[in-house]
């Protein structure tokens, strides 16, 4: 079986290019992932999400051990046949998922106490049992798990947060084992302590771990705080590693994390939005249900070679939002994946060819100017 591996081709700046080697496929770098939460990505075909230029998706630890369980995605060949995905997948840890659960939720030392969202069943989720789930789901980037305090915390809660994950990881790290093809990834966390920071990359780098994630930020702290630790956080990670922003984000969000030098992001947005009439094009967002929309015969981008852009009006996609068809969220969801990866793919060559700044300028300039309503 070949090995786990990451190649930088190029830089400029801090920001990098490169092709993260699996043995389900390469992941080109920077990298945005698309959310398949529950083994799906919402509204779309797999083979579409793969069209639209995606190398690599996420599931979820939480979710899915709760429905259908990792045990039965086993016994049914593991979560890529189950999915039919053939290309990697990286799988959060479940972490995060439990944070949120706040007044249901009971941390100790061991792991994470916790009441399903779904129908109130007990569960536990510890550094072990978090590594067995994702080693049962067959993911090919596994996620150590850790505590992840909403922001803004006070210090010492962050700190003894950090450490915590700290020991996590390393119990994450020996319940991983030696597992040939498959990488696990630590994740720093540190709040917008640039000191706690440091020391918890110190740790990560003492365990030793195939890529490295910068966590606890995208929390509610805004993109002036994040990209703040994002001007030192990066940096403070091995840069012969792959480096992985969680949880982000909109676009000039993650432009501005790959010019501090992240190679890999995921969020939601571009489903989710897709899914409640909101388009990401070049001009920034579209709120397509808005009234002005109903007799404009344009696509939403006629730069865009999406099916949303390429076979439907703006009028078509208004109508089928009102009326509550379904062919509404499947074709703007299809269209802003389209548009994350096409922004992905013009950092990567703007970075091989030494232009990302120039890039950047023209990417804002473009934001700029806004939607540019029917004359």
């Amino acid at each position: 079986m070949s090995k786990f591996t990451f190649q930088l081709s190029a830089t400029d700046g801090r920001a990098r290019t490169g092709v993260i080697s699996t043995p389900r496929g390469e992941i080109r770098t920077p990298a945005f992932m698309p959310v398949g939460t529950a083994a799906t990505v919402k509204a779309m075909l797999p083979e579409s999400v793969r069209a639209t230029g995606a190398d690599i998706l996420l599931g979820n630890t939480y979710h899915l051990m709760l429905r259908p369980t990792a045990e039965r995605i086993a016994r049914l060949g593991g979560l890529h046949g189950f999915m039919n995905w053939d290309r990697p997948i990286l799988t959060d840890s479940g972490g995060f998922q439990v944070m949120s659960l706040a007044d249901l939720r009971k941390l100790t030392e061991e792991g994470v106490s916790f009441k399903s969202h779904i129908d109130g069943s007990k569960h536990m989720l510890s550094p072990e049992r978090s590594m067995e789930i994702q080693r049962l789901l067959g993911s090919d980037i596994v996620m150590c798990f850790d505590e992840c305090p909403a922001l803004p915390a006070e210090r010492a809660q962050i700190a003894e947060s950090m450490r915590l994950s700290m020991r996590w990881a390393q119990r994450s790290r020996d319940a991983f084992g030696d597992r040939p093809g498959h990488a696990l990834f630590g994740i720093q966390q540190g709040g917008l302590e640039q000191d706690l920071r440091a020391e918890s990359a110190e740790a990560l780098r003492g365990i030793g771990f195939d890529g490295y994630a910068i966590g606890g930020l995208a929390v509610g702290e805004g993109q002036e705080a994040m990209f703040g630790c994002l001007d030192y956080a990066p940096d403070q990670l091995p840069s012969d590693k792959p480096r992985y922003l969680m949880g982000v984000g909109k676009p000039d969000d993650i432009v501005g994390a790959v010019k501090r030098g992240v190679d890999m992001m995921d969020c939601v947005l571009p489903s989710r939005s897709g899914r409640t009439g909101q388009a990401w094009t070049r001009r920034g967002p579209v709120a397509i249900k808005n009234a002005r929309h109903a007799d404009d015969p344009r696509p939403l981008d006629e730069t865009c070679t999406c099916p949303a852009c390429t076979g439907y009006s703006r009028a078509y996609l208004h109508h089928v939002f009102r009326a509550g068809e379904m062919i509404s969220g499947m074709l703007l969801t299809w269209h802003n994946l389209h548009y994350f990866q096409e922004l992905m793919s013009g950092m990567r060559a703007a970075i091989a060819s030494g232009t990302f700044e120039a890039w950047e300028a023209e990417f804002h300039a473009q934001r700029a100017l806004g939607d540019i309503e029917r004359v």
